[in-house]
């Protein structure tokens, strides 16, 4: 069995973060996705999708991202349920996100783009590891053509033919 989705929309409004009540971080928000087609009245048609993320996550989504900004997640489908105040049973639809990619900066929508995922922001190692993992990810997405046009030097014995 697999429930893995990935996204990428704008959104709608800034993170709101809660914590529980036995203080762990929660953060929702919601992802305006154009569909690929447009309505009959020839607009585009959009779809919102709510997507909460948990923990240090959390934190870096309500830190970092604002109304707007372009983002991408990844992470599974979860429908729960509860009862409102009128005795009704209500189900909801939501995307439960372990890794967020913000792809426009805060102030340059094309300047960087940056990522933080569960296993990243709080996992295994420490905090120098984490922030050196980042600088070399942040290393490795410059652009690839930032030289284009200029001869590149490959000596023959570097050619695998």
């Amino acid at each position: 069995m697999l429930n893995r989705v990935i996204l990428i929309g704008r959104l709608t409004k800034d993170p709101e973060l809660r914590y529980t009540p036995a203080g762990v971080a929660v953060a929702q928000f919601t992802l305006a996705i154009d569909r690929p087609f447009k309505g009959q009245d020839g607009e585009r048609e959009v779809d919102f999708i709510p997507v909460v993320v948990w923990r240090q996550l959390a934190e870096t989504c309500a830190n970092y991202l604002r109304k707007g900004r372009l983002t991408a997640i990844e992470g599974r489908i979860q429908v729960r349920n509860y009862e409102n105040n009128e005795g009704k049973r209500v189900y909801v639809t939501e995307v439960v996100a372990d890794n967020v990619r913000f792809l426009e900066s805060s102030r340059d929508s094309s300047s960087h783009s940056g990522g933080y995922s569960e296993e990243t922001s709080h996992g295994g190692g420490n905090s120098n590891n984490n922030r050196s993992s980042r600088n070399s990810s942040s290393r490795n997405n410059r652009d690839p053509f930032h030289d284009d046009g200029k001869p590149i030097d490959i000596s023959d014995d570097d050619l695998p033919f």
